[in-house]
């Protein structure tokens, strides 16, 4: 088994101006997803995060903070899960709750370095 990153981006729910049942019956799919995983054993772990942005860039390191123009999504959170190899990530991901809005799902393995 190999570890896999699934990263969500997607739109704000707030600019989205969801109604808060919109935004209750939104999270009730999440923890049914993520309960979902846990229950297959694969769910490694994951967390929501917040859309305020900071950007360190350069040798100069220049601090600047978000949104940014060239961001027109935010990468929401994500998901480390188990699984065979990346196609198996790619059926995994079927359920994401957000596809509805718009919503992508990245998918990257996770690199393993010697020790």
């Amino acid at each position: 088994m190999k570890d896999f990153m699934m990263i969500f981006i997607g739109a704000d729910y707030q600019e989205l101006g969801l109604s808060p049942e919109e935004l209750q019956s939104r999270m009730g799919k999440w923890f049914a997803w993520g309960q979902k995983m846990e229950a297959q054993g694969i769910l490694k772990g994951g967390e929501a995060l917040i859309p305020t942005v900071k950007r360190i860039v350069g040798q100069d390191r220049t601090v600047s903070d978000g949104p940014f123009e060239d961001s027109k999504e935010i990468i929401g959170g994500y998901y480390t899960v188990s699984a065979k190899n990346a196609d198996a990530v790619v059926a995994i991901a079927q359920d994401y709750p957000d596809y509805d809005l718009g919503g992508t799902v990245e998918i990257r393995e996770v690199m393993v370095f010697d020790r």
